[in-house]
């Protein structure tokens, strides 16, 4: 299952998401790789809307900068959770793979 949005936020980095992982266990390599997918998205996604004017959809102000940070989050994880991009399916055969090589 994928992380709560505040911790998208707090990966600056996708290989953060694979830090730790138990590669034994192919469940959470699963979840690694769709975390590692939703926070590659969310970095994708967010510098689309980096730049987008103030107003309209957003409203402007602090208020709505965390409107759209948590929105991000959510079509991150959206749609890392039903297929992605197919990135997950790559990271989670190359963690299976390193764990036969190590």
């Amino acid at each position: 299952m994928l992380e709560s949005p505040q911790s998208l936020t707090q990966q600056k980095n996708p290989h953060d998401a694979l830090s730790g992982v138990d590669r034994s266990n192919r469940t959470a390599v699963r979840e690694a790789a769709e975390e590692f997918e939703a926070v590659f998205l969310h970095n994708m996604l967010q510098n689309m809307f980096t730049g987008l004017e103030e107003g309209g959809t957003w409203g402007s102000g602090h208020g709505a900068e965390a409107w759209q940070g948590l929105l991000v989050n959510e079509y991150a994880k959206s749609i890392a959770a039903s297929g992605g991009i197919g990135l997950a399916d790559h990271v989670e055969r190359e963690l299976l793979a390193l764990q036969e090589v190590g």
